[in-house]
């Protein structure tokens, strides 16, 4: 652990955590960490999944009780026992997992507890309408604020996180992966907001595994790794492979480990696949040991093909075929049952059973597959195989009686990961696997499907990164608007090429 290195040309600091220490059952979350911020500044947060930043924040932001050392802002002890008085005390984070409540409008998410009452105490709706409206002007924000929450995308309910935490006005805003949903104008639109709010002499915090981002947005780079404190400077004193080093104690290498493997037959082929109002005539082969890769922004139906793949969402028309039979998706088990996995974009909405243990949530797809005998669940053997999954992955947990609430984000997506492995699949849809990953993680898990691609298995890989797409694919289907407008061979693949495609309704034969 490197000594305390803090750029600043002044001893004021608007927050300050000293000498914080965490535990859990099993697990030293932050052991004598110090973070220092400056006013009006950028601060960025590195670590690997489990280096302990998200447990920061989080009692930055009251969630929790340090178990020794102390808040300070402007350098005055600060006693937090909950998020209302971070709050109180001008102190507003956007969680990584979004909380909002889907059945509220997005006014009624953005002022909860602050509603504008009228004369008979009862919320006056047309005020907060008119609230909510003005904040989204000042914002540049285009949305209705008497929106339901769930009709909205995740990147529209990130845009909602992010005006929901700017309407405190606080003077420390803590933004845990804000763009992990985001297409790249959405986050050129975030970042004007952020820097007229470091104008006013915020400061911010800002927690994110994309590098090129830290370089962009940042003004001082803190970097963690496995609970401690291991370093901090200005970002312009630093490059992104000194960064790398420094979270993951080693060199990264081959962050995108494509590997020539032979390719097969045609294991998964649809044709004219539509659901209507979504997408239309959606065509495309993929063959054994060969990744595909689906590019396109947000809103452009990668993830309702993938759905409608598996059976979450059933087409309205066209066919599918699983080694050149004709088969009816028509649920998730019949995906299965035709050798299919998904793991979806939103783990904490479609993936994860939070309350439940890693065990429970990586054995849960194969209970009825092979594990049971007489009606009873060969648990042993059961066991057995998500323990060696777990450190195939190497999953960073205790134990797999741990609830995987407790786990990183990172951690959470190895245990999803593992899941459908064990069902071993011979179709294996991703969608976003890598988001908000750390580069150690994320170069692990393009490993594992590159093993999988030269066993045979058919990947289709949906990403926002185009890098990681062109990187991993051996195709990319491009769409715009719920249709494929191009297939770009690897060897052609350029991200002016892509993003032309995925920005035009020119549409393209496809593959």
């Amino acid at each position: 652990m490197s000594a305390e290195n803090t750029p600043s040309d002044t001893n004021e600091y608007l927050l300050e955590v000293v000498n914080a220490r965490k535990t859990f059952p099993g697990v030293v979350a932050l052991d004598g960490v110090q973070l220092k911020i400056r006013p009006g500044t950028v601060h960025a947060l590195m670590g690997e999944n489990g280096a302990g930043k998200s447990t920061l924040m989080k009692i930055i932001a009251g969630v929790y009780i340090p178990d020794e050392g102390e808040v300070r802002l402007r350098g005055k002890p600060l006693t937090l026992t909950g998020p209302l008085d971070a709050l109180e005390a001008g102190i507003a984070m956007i969680h990584q997992e979004l909380n909002l409540m889907p059945f509220m409008t997005i006014a009624e998410n953005i002022w909860i507890r602050r509603e504008p009452l009228n004369a008979f105490g009862l919320v006056d709706h047309r005020a907060l309408h008119d609230k909510t409206q003005a904040l989204f002007e000042r914002l540049g924000i285009t949305m209705d604020p008497d929106m339901e929450v769930r009709h909205l995308t995740i990147a529209g309910r990130q845009m909602v996180e992010i005006a929901k935490a700017v309407s405190y006005e606080s003077d420390v805003l803590i933004m845990d992966e804000p763009t992990s949903a985001l297409t790249d104008r959405e986050v050129e639109h975030l970042f004007r907001i952020i820097n007229d709010l470091r104008a006013q002499g915020k400061g911010i915090v800002y927690i994110t595994h994309k590098m090129d981002e830290v370089f962009t947005v940042a003004d001082d780079i803190s970097v963690f790794r496995d609970g401690q404190f291991i370093h901090c400077a200005k970002a312009s004193d630093m490059t992104s492979d000194e960064i790398i080093k420094l979270m993951v104690g080693r060199e990264v290498t081959q962050m995108f480990p494509k590997e020539t493997v032979p390719i097969g037959d045609v294991v998964l082929s649809v044709r004219n696949l539509s659901l209507e109002g979504v997408f239309t005539d959606v065509s495309f082969d993929v063959r054994a040991g060969e990744i595909v890769g689906l590019a396109g922004l947000v809103g452009s139906g990668r993830t309702n093909v993938a759905e409608t793949l598996f059976g979450v969402t059933p087409a309205t028309s066209g066919e599918i075929k699983v080694n050149g039979t004709s088969v009816a998706i028509t649920s998730p088990h019949q995906a299965m049952v035709n050798g299919m996995a998904l793991l979806t974009e939103d783990r904490k909405e479609t993936g994860l059973f939070l309350d439940l243990s890693v065990l429970e949530n990586m054995e849960i797809a194969v209970l009825r597959d092979g594990y049971t005998r007489s009606g009873f669940v060969s648990q042993g053997v059961l066991d057995d195989q998500c323990e060696s999954m777990k450190s195939l992955l190497k999953v960073k947990t205790p134990n797999l009686d741990e609830r995987i609430g407790n786990l990183s984000g990172g951690n959470q997506q190895k245990v999803l990961i593992g899941r459908w492995l064990l069902t071993k699949p011979k179709i294996l849809i991703l969608d976003e696997p890598t988001r908000g990953i750390d580069v150690g993680a994320k170069a692990e898990i393009h490993r594992m499907v590159t093993k999988l691609a030269s066993e045979g298995v058919a990947v289709i890989m949906i990403s926002s990164e185009l890098p990681e797409v062109m990187g991993m694919s051996d195709r990319i289907l491009v769409m715009h608007g719920g249709r494929v407008t191009g297939v770009v061979p690897r060897e052609e693949a350029s991200q002016v090429r892509i993003m032309e495609l995925a920005s035009s309704p020119m549409g393209a034969d496809a593959a």
